[in-house]
Order: structure tokens, then sequence, then C-alpha cells
């Protein structure tokens, strides 16, 4: 008699069907983005902060469309909807209608709705760009840090030391405070959001640097960057061919958690009234105007602070989802 095939598991697991769903489910013969891909849509949850965030995107990208067909022009006023007594508008619900989709701000009756898809626009261009400029420092200065050692670590990381314990809102206060009408060929908010990118980009590129300096410590004890000097790479060859590929996924993961971060800063600084200047619509400066209206006009704060509120969380569930997609000790 021939001796049973000592498989592990159940019986009811050593079932044809069950044996090829098994394989089936397995990552072979899939690449790496496959994989991440198949994990990231099997996150609901990360799938839902992604498409919130690609909304967002098109809303900013295509806010002009959006306001000519359903608003007003952000900045035009409307008194004709404000009580000239109370200052506030006219109709229930803060003056929400199909006219005004969100309501129209006391005093001016300018349109909640319009500003609210034009200040998506200075948002979303602020923390883009600024996260653009801090990975790029903080990728450079990390790898490099991680992968020569000695004491170009000790510089590098005693210079993140020193930007991480910057004062750095008291600074871009004071900077974009004392910002001429006209510099390096820029003049009014186009200067100011450019000195703003500048700024929280530029300061902040120590909180992915550390990261991209640990990852390349163990990075470049690997068989594969051995083999590439034992071959005589030269060390540029090695940290763009080895090093930097194996570095994507952790940079697009804290980038995806940097980006709203940033949003926030911008959206502090046009709160204490330093960030772009108005009339031009951004998300802190209408809750900054909307402070001595919150018990007449609650829907003139509450607008803003939602989208504040729910574009930042969606960042960071789509970051949490995509980290786990790309660990590979996560399970499929």
């Amino acid at each position: 008699m021939t001796a049973p095939l000592d498989v592990p598991g159940s019986a009811e697991q050593a079932r044809p069907e069950a044996v090829a769903a098994l394989a089936k489910s397995t990552d072979r013969g899939r690449s790496l983005g496959q994989i991440a891909w198949t994990r990231l849509r099997q996150d609901k949850i990360a799938m839902i902060g992604a498409g919130f965030v690609v909304f967002m995107a098109l809303v900013a990208v295509f806010a002009p469309l959006i306001v000519r067909f359903l608003g007003h022009p952000p900045n035009e006023w409307n008194l004709d909807v404000i009580d000239p007594i109370l200052s506030t508008a006219s109709g229930p619900w803060g003056g929400m209608s199909a006219d005004h989709l969100l309501g129209v701000e006391p005093v001016t009756g300018r349109d909640i709705f319009s500003r609210i898809v034009y200040g998506a626009r200075i948002s979303m261009l602020i923390g883009f760009l600024a996260t653009l400029v801090s990975v790029a420092i903080g990728t450079v200065m990390g790898i490099t840090a991680g992968y020569f050692g000695g004491w170009v670590d000790a510089v590098i990381s005693r210079l993140m030391d020193i930007f991480l314990a910057f004062p750095l809102l008291l600074f871009a206060m004071a900077l974009v405070g004392v910002i001429p009408d006209a510099a390096f060929g820029l003049q009014g908010n186009g200067l100011r959001i450019a000195i703003l990118v500048f700024i929280i980009g530029f300061f902040n590129w120590p909180y992915i640097g550390r990261i991209i300096r640990g990852q390349t410590l163990s990075l470049r004890e690997r068989e594969f960057v051995e083999a590439s000097r034992s071959l005589g790479a030269s060390n540029f060859y090695i940290l763009r061919k080895e090093l930097l590929p194996n570095l994507v996924a952790p940079i697009l993961v804290y980038s995806t958690l940097l980006i709203p971060t940033n949003i926030l800063f911008e959206a502090a600084l046009s709160f204490l009234g330093v960030g772009v200047e108005p009339p031009t619509a951004t998300w802190g400066g209408m809750l900054s105007e909307a402070v001595d209206f919150y018990n007449a006009a609650p829907n003139f704060m509450l607008a803003p602070g939602l989208a504040i509120f729910l574009t930042v969380l969606a960042f960071n569930l789509f970051g949490d989802g995509l980290r786990d997609a790309l660990d590979p000790r996560t399970q499929s």
C-alpha cells in the first residue's frame, strides 16, 4: 500500500479546490507594483481616501469651470442677500439656496461655495509644491548621509537637528511679513506663494531626510550593493541605480503623509494673516474671517473647517493604506 503524502493542514485544506485557491492567492509571478496595487485595492478605507484626494485635485484644477456653472465669482460682493441691519445673510441657513449652495459670507455676500473651491487651489498647490521641495532635499541629504557615513553623516545629522529645532512658524510669520511688492520676477500673491512654498518645503526636509537616512543605512550593507562595489561601480552609480529605486516606496508613503501637514501649515499662516493676501480665497483666511460670526453664521466657519479636515484626513488614510500596501511584511 502506498503511504499517504505528508501534507500539513487539515483534509479540507488538501482538497483540490482549496489547493487551487491557495495557489491563486499567492504572489508568485506578480511584480511588486502589482502586489502593492492588489493590497491597496483591498483596503477600502485607503481607496476612499485616495478617491477624495483625486476629487479635491480635480476641484482645484477645474475650479473656474465649476464656479462658472455652480456658483458666483469668488470675490464678487452681493449685498442684495445681506440684511442691512444685522450684516448677515437675509435668508435661512446662512443664505443657503440653489443659487448659493453653501450660503454667503456675512457683510460681503460673497459665495462660500466658490471661495471653498478656489481655496482648494491655493491649499493643494502649496501643499504639493512644498512637499516636492522637501522630498527633493530630504532624499538627497538622507541618502548621502546614510551611504557615506562618517563625518558626512555627522554633519548632515546635526544639520537636521538644527532645522528640527528651528521655530518655523515664527520665522515664517516674520519673513512673510516683510515680503517686498516684487522680487525674483514675481509680485503680489505669486511672490507670496513662492515664498510660502520655499519656507515650508525648505525647513521640513529633515523629517523625510531622517527616514531616508535610516533606510539607506540598512540598504548599503545588502548583497546587491556589495556586488556593485566589487564590480567597480562608482558611488554615484550605486546611489542612482541601486539605492534610489529601493527607496521609492518610503518616499511615496511619507510624501503622502507630508502633504496634509503642509496644507495645515499654510492654513495656519493664512489664519494668522501672513499667508496669501485677501481677497484671494484661502481656507485658513476664511476661518480667520469667520471667527467674528460663528454665532450668527456657523456655516461660514463650518465650510472651510470641514474642507481642511476632510482633505487632511483623506491624505492620511491614503498614506496609511499605501504604507501597508508597500510593506513586504504585510500579508495580502
